[in-house]
């Protein structure tokens, strides 16, 4: 049996027989507001799988570096073993969720620009906060070179995913990333996923929610999951 290296929200890392290769088991956990709120829901784990499988697949199609290897089974990835940078990287394309509340403009209002790129410090006793570059530099989790490296893939990562998600009547509202240095080289790679566990995904028509609905007290997230992988069955 493989070795549980790390279980958090929604995924387990299992060691395999190459040092540089890793296993992940997606979980049919949902967690939202830094895991102050849970629920099980069957089925989910593998659509999580299906969907980011998906996603990254395209992305390394675009030349996006990630530790991304293939598909195992219905729950299960391969990827290449990495060093987590503890930053919280968040692009926002419209204004929503907490960037709506913390500057009061109205949730839906579009950028008058390109996008946002924020960073959190993943840090669950603080409470991931907010920071910048000079934060990141001054509590030695990057550089700035490295935040700058950061900031030009999440950039790139974003033009992909927008014209993606665009092609299939989808809003890409915003989304989390998470980066890390690969253990065979140091490269900085895209890491964790991306699923509409960390993506905020609205129909470009009627807005309705595609992503973890969970936050909205909403239970069907299963039947919203199913209904955004067929949206991507064509891609």
């Amino acid at each position: 049996m493989s070795q549980l290296l790390y279980e958090g929200k929604a995924k387990k890392v299992f060691a395999t027989d190459d040092p540089n290769i890793l296993r992940v088991e997606y979980k049919d956990d949902a967690t939202a507001f830094n895991g102050a709120k849970k629920a099980v829901f069957p089925g989910k784990g593998k659509l999580n799988n299906a969907i980011c499988s998906k996603l990254f697949d395209v992305l390394k199609a675009k030349g996006i570096p990630t530790h991304f290897v293939e598909r195992l089974s219905e729950t299960e990835q391969r990827v290449k073993a990495v060093e987590i940078i503890p930053i919280e990287v968040v692009v926002r394309n419209v204004v929503a969720g907490s960037l709506s509340k913390r500057l009061g403009i109205e949730e839906g209002t579009p950028m008058d620009r390109s996008s946002i790129i924020e960073f959190y410090y993943k840090n669950d006793e603080l409470g991931d906060p907010l920071i910048n570059d000079d934060h990141a530099k001054m509590i030695h989790i990057a550089t700035d070179a490295e935040m700058a490296d950061i900031r030009k893939q999440a950039q790139a990562i974003n033009s992909v995913l927008t014209t993606l998600f665009d092609g299939v009547g989808i809003t890409l509202v915003d989304f989390k990333l998470e980066f890390g240095k690969l253990k065979s080289n140091g490269d900085i790679v895209l890491a964790d996923e991306i699923s509409p566990d960390t993506c905020r995904l609205w129909d470009k028509e009627t807005h309705e929610k595609l992503d973890m609905c969970v936050r909205r007290n909403i239970a069907d997230l299963p039947e919203t999951y199913e209904k955004l992988l067929s949206r991507l069955g064509d891609i």
